[in-house]
């Protein structure tokens, strides 16, 4: 009884731990990949490569795991595997790292920052995150969504006196600092870039969620995305550098390491685990996350990329982990217990644990459980 107990408190956590994780992958994805744009990588390529690495590594496991209860391909999900091969791997991942490249890894991940707001009120508008205006909790996900975009702001806008850390004191690379400073021209392009790949992004978090009702082998449809959007970002590719094979060149350096680490972590195995969390803790959930990867970049970016760090940043960073606070609480009272028996090792027949306000997407597969065990 004691263990079952411990089983279920410990359980409780895990989706949380695995949000966190997925933002830890995301902030070394933008590092190397600021990196590697650095030096002249073609973020188209990047693109492609990164999804290609994503489809081979992910397939076998699709293949052995999902076996018995991939369920039958029809001419809506496929539709909705091109659409979402399109709206993140296309569309998305290409304006993100174009903005990046006209700015810094910081301010990049700080724009993103706008993503969990968009996703609420998509989430919202189409009835797959419940708000009661009369409830403390709902109260709660709409502050804590306004403070975290706030606190984007105020690290994008605010700059204020410069911060002299222990690990930089004396030691920053004014050479590669000012590698990474911006104009303004820069900083609005690349700022309306990644608006509307964000804008992007969160119309792909709502169709995951809403597709994985249909097609819960969570795995299949990982390699599925992975493949339909290597397909379209070859074409996107060779469209938009007019059929330049040299941006196809590779060594054995930074831009392969990008491109085989974001493959993997950034969309192979984030796909595969932000369905499994928004299965039972909705979109609004996995966004929520998004800007601690801002604080988690901040930080980075000062040992790899010699990117100063402000007191704006700083202000902006508690200002954001507030809010995500707040957003945190909010969702945790929509469950009385742990509801997923994936995520939290509890009996999925057991649904009157739910609260009426928890919106829950149903489908799980038994045959996963010692892989979901292990990765999430």
């Amino acid at each position: 009884m004691e263990n079952q107990e411990h089983g279920s408190s410990s359980g409780k956590y895990k989706p949380f731990v695995a949000a966190v994780l997925l933002q830890v992958g995301y902030a070394g994805m933008d590092i190397l990949s600021k990196t590697a744009l650095n030096q002249g990588m073609s973020t188209y390529a990047l693109v492609v490569y990164r999804l290609a690495i994503a489809t081979v590594v992910m397939a076998p496991f699709a293949a052995f795991l999902n076996k018995k209860v991939r369920p039958k391909m029809t001419l809506s999900i496929f539709i909705k595997i091109m659409l979402l091969g399109f709206l993140d791997p296309v569309i998305d991942q290409n304006l993100y790292y174009l903005g990046m490249k006209y700015t810094t890894a910081t301010f990049a991940t700080a724009m993103y920052n706008i993503l969990p707001a968009i996703t609420f009120v998509m989430a919202w508008i189409l009835r797959l995150e419940k708000v009661n205006f009369r409830s403390i909790r709902s109260h709660g996900k709409l502050i804590g969504t306004l403070a975290t975009v706030a606190g984007a702001m105020v690290m994008t806008l605010m700059k204020g006196p410069a911060i002299e850390l222990f690990w930089t004191k004396g030691s920053i690379n004014h050479e590669a600092a000012a590698k990474n400073r911006t104009d303004l021209h820069d900083s609005i392009k690349g700022g309306l870039m990644i608006t509307v790949g964000c804008f992007s992004y969160a119309c792909f978090v709502i169709l995951q969620a809403i597709t994985l009702d249909t097609y819960p082998a969570d795995l299949s449809l990982t390699v599925w995305i992975c493949l339909a959007g290597t397909l379209e970002g070859t074409i996107a590719a060779l469209v938009m550098e007019k059929g330049n094979a040299s941006i196809w060149a590779i060594k054995w350096d930074t831009k392969l390491l990008t491109a085989a680490y974001s493959g993997i972590v950034c969309s192979g195995l984030s796909y595969y685990i932000q369905g499994m969390i928004m299965k039972h803790r909705g979109p609004v959930f996995v966004t929520a996350f998004s800007p601690l990867c801002m604080v988690i970049v901040a930080i980075m970016s000062s040992f790899v990329l010699a990117e100063q760090m402000f007191l704006g940043r700083v202000v902006g960073a508690i200002v954001i982990i507030g809010g995500l606070y707040l957003v945190l609480w909010s969702k945790s009272k929509d469950y009385k217990s742990p509801p997923s028996p994936l995520i939290d090792g509890v009996d999925k027949g057991n649904k009157e644990s739910f609260d009426h306000e928890a919106m829950t997407i149903t489908g799980a597969e038994n045959s996963q459980e010692n892989f979901h065990s292990i990765i999430v």
